[in-house]
């Protein structure tokens, strides 16, 4: 997935005629049928208001872990535990429209070199892509 410019989209979304919480269950499920829990679980909304006292969308971050992918890239590189879990966000717009986010690891593994990574970071990609194409 590229841009126009030619440079690799950091993420994979879709618009989904689902409401907020719809899609929050609809795509966890999807990532569970694809090897992924979810870790980690983030209301944005709910933290700037207590946090800042600032009204903001919906907005949730959910920290997707695929055991198996995660055990491999971190054989291959200690330090990759940066980047983990793979972060989905499911946001709600001004119209009401809901989209849903992941995050692409291909893009993001671009800037460790170490070619062990690569072919965790394709699979992984490949799950993610896959859950956002069936919303």
């Amino acid at each position: 997935m590229t841009t126009n410019s030619g440079t690799m989209k950091y993420y994979y979304s879709k618009t989904t005629d689902k409401n907020f919480d719809d899609a929050i269950e609809t795509v966890t499920d999807l990532l569970k049928e694809e090897g992924f829990g979810v870790l980690t679980e983030i209301d944005v909304q709910g933290t700037l208001k207590k946090k800042l006292d600032v009204d903001f969308k919906k907005y949730r971050i959910l920290g997707a872990c695929n055991p198996e992918f995660a055990h491999k890239a971190l054989r291959a590189e200690d330090k990759i535990g940066v980047m983990l879990p793979c972060n989905v966000i499911v946001e709600e717009h001004e119209d009401g429209t809901v989209e849903v986010s992941a995050v692409n690891p291909v893009a993001s593994m671009l800037a460790v070199q170490n070619e062990r990574l690569q072919p965790v970071a394709d699979e992984v990609g490949s799950r993610l892509e896959k859950v956002i194409k069936r919303l």
